[in-house]
């Protein structure tokens, strides 16, 4: 490796965003540490130029480790780090299993605390730069995507505590919001609903079963129609070379429009609007479930009284 040559890693490159980064800065000139989990990625990603495929998964500790250890024999230091790698997941809070939120939370906010700790070291010595992934949806709540907005927003926070830790050392943090972004984890994630619905139980799918539906055929749609993942990996090679790169980048589709509208509606308007915009009801109480005999009997006495 070309010592004078500024190097990265990329985590989640196997694809979208993750892989859009990893072509932007390989085509910039940077030596590229792009890490995947399986190794049919990494063999794919051996083909483009100054590019190294890394097998290292999030959740794995250990392999977050192994990475760093085989990256450091290889550079004496980093310019920077994109933390891409991240799932998502549609589901009603109140039948979230455990393991549903230990692994987006894992995932999404605590395996990429890991690897930032993990690849700091590297940072220093080049007084390198972080580059976050996150999500616009980190400023609004969706229903039935508490779970991803929240991890977001976690790890939004994370990023800018991050920030001003780091800026007496001078390492820069960046957090890029991507809205409405067409890449392959929207199948996982929106394009089989019915399989999920089906892993809940009877009362969760006569309760939720069809507003699932709605929603994820609503935000497949939306997301399918959103922007290219290249939009973010400019916005990556910006925040990784630019004299001045922003604090925080809103990119793709309805990105600075969804923040703005959280930011300025009234949160009573605010729901109607999210609500309608996803195909569910808005009229509060519509639902009819069986009332508790208590409630029965107060709505039956309610007319005799005044």
């Amino acid at each position: 490796m070309q010592s004078n040559a500024k190097s990265v890693v990329i985590t989640g490159a196997s694809s979208g965003i993750g892989h859009a980064s990893v072509l932007r800065m390989s085509e910039a000139g940077w030596h590229v540490f792009a890490s995947v989990r399986k190794a049919l990625d990494q063999e794919r990603l051996r083909t483009i130029p100054r590019v190294v495929p890394i097998l290292m998964d999030v959740e794995d500790r250990a392999s977050i480790t192994a990475a760093a250890e085989r990256i450091a024999s290889e550079v004496h230091g980093l310019d920077g780090l994109v933390n891409v790698a991240g799932i998502g997941m549609l589901r009603p809070i109140e039948y979230a299993s455990e393991e549903d939120i230990r692994q987006i939370f894992d995932i999404n906010l605590f395996g990429q605390i890991a690897v930032t700790q993990v690849f700091l070291p590297l940072l220093r010595k080049n007084r390198g730069r972080i580059v976050n992934i996150t999500s616009v949806g980190a400023h609004i709540a969706i229903p039935f995507g508490a779970l991803l907005n929240a991890s977001k927003s976690a790890f939004g926070i994370i990023s800018d505590n991050l920030r001003l830790e780091l800026r007496s050392f001078g390492i820069r943090v960046s957090t890029i919001e991507p809205g409405a972004i067409a890449t392959p984890a929207v199948h996982k994630t929106l394009g089989n609903m019915d399989s999920m619905i089906e892993s809940l139980p009877a009362e969760a799918r006569a309760r939720y079963g069809e507003m699932l539906k709605q929603v994820a055929q609503r935000g497949y749609e939306r997301e399918m129609n959103g922007s290219n993942p290249g939009v973010v990996a400019v916005a990556v090679r910006h925040a990784l070379t630019a004299a001045r790169p922003r604090i925080r980048y809103r990119v793709g589709k309805d990105a600075k429009l969804i923040a703005t509208l959280a930011k300025v509606l009234p949160d009573s308007l605010l729901d109607v609007v999210r609500l309608k915009a996803l195909g569910l009801p808005t009229a509060f109480g519509n639902t009819q479930e069986e009332m508790r005999p208590t409630q029965r009997s107060q709505k039956q006495i309610e007319p005799l009284r005044g």
